[in-house]
């Protein structure tokens, strides 16, 4: 799809130069994406929507900011956001290409999460991901994976008719034993908050960069457990990320736990497979 000369000209007017070539790129399920390059001879990324939520890109490019303040893992620059007009957000762009250092980026994540947040949830209120599920600050990991993600989950799969009531009886249980289930409470940690292998870029150096983050304050679990419910992080990953802040004991029968939310997320948007792995999951922890 070649982006729309409005999109072109609004690109060149906060980029501050015109737009001299573009190319589409492959990537996401909810958005278009091109490279371009600008007459001042930067390379950007630039993202449109079709119809995006409010704030959709202004959302995302705080949520990068957020992440690149903390200073330990690479993220791209923030050329210019709009909302509206078109709506696009545009970002350096990154030349991939090169063998991963696993255990650099490991350390990096342990660090970024170690940097903390003010709350479980988002300072600004604004919700994230492509089902817009809530980020209102809450005092503890429990309240906030409960009122924040599990009861809009569980509103979602009930209007989408992907889970019957005894799956959404399930659900209800497994947010009353929170408390129970959660381990050890910890601080909240700045969490990328969709973290699979798609949202991550090596670049020629090996370096790990991160992009289309749903930032928040949450459990550092989170971030680890949806790395694994896909795939694509080597085992290097998880061993250098433990040297540098070790997990809880019992982390193992947490993982499922943390995974329960992206399960029912993808439930809600493709049915299928995520539909049996939510119910197995319920089944495990109800």
């Amino acid at each position: 799809m070649t982006p729309s000369e409005q999109l072109l000209r609004a690109v060149a007017s906060r980029a501050g130069s015109e737009v001299v070539a573009s190319e589409p790129c492959s990537g996401g399920d909810v958005a278009d994406t091109h490279r371009i390059e600008l007459a001042d001879g930067r390379r950007c990324c630039v993202k449109t929507h079709r119809s995006p939520p409010p704030q959709h890109f202004s959302t995302e490019a705080a949520g990068l900011d957020w992440l690149r303040m903390a200073d330990v893992v690479p993220v791209p620059e923030v050329v210019a956001v709009s909302d509206h007009d078109p709506a696009f957000l545009l970002i350096e762009w990154i030349e991939e290409g090169g063998r991963p250092d696993e255990e650099g980026f490991g350390r990096a994540l342990a660090r970024l999460h170690r940097s903390g947040s003010p709350c479980f949830g988002r300072p600004d209120r604004r919700s994230t991901g492509s089902r817009s599920l809530p980020n209102e600050p809450c005092a503890t990991w429990t309240e906030f994976y409960a009122t924040q993600r599990l009861e809009p989950l569980a509103r979602l799969a009930a209007d989408a008719e992907v889970l019957d009531a005894t799956a959404l009886a399930d659900l209800d249980r497994v947010i009353h034993r929170l408390e129970e289930l959660g381990g050890t409470p910890e601080p909240p940690s700045l969490l990328h908050g969709d973290l699979w292998a798609g949202n991550r870029l090596v670049g020629r150096n090996g370096r790990s960069w991160l992009i289309d983050p749903a930032a928040h304050g949450g459990h550092r679990e989170f971030d680890l457990a949806m790395m694994r419910l896909f795939g694509g992080f080597g085992r290097s990953v998880f061993d250098a990320y433990g040297e540098v802040v070790p997990l809880a004991e019992g982390w193992q029968d947490r993982v499922q736990l943390h995974q329960l939310a992206p399960l029912l997320v993808h439930a809600v948007k493709f049915g299928g497979g995520y539909v049996g792995a939510s119910r197995d999951v319920l089944l495990r922890y109800r």
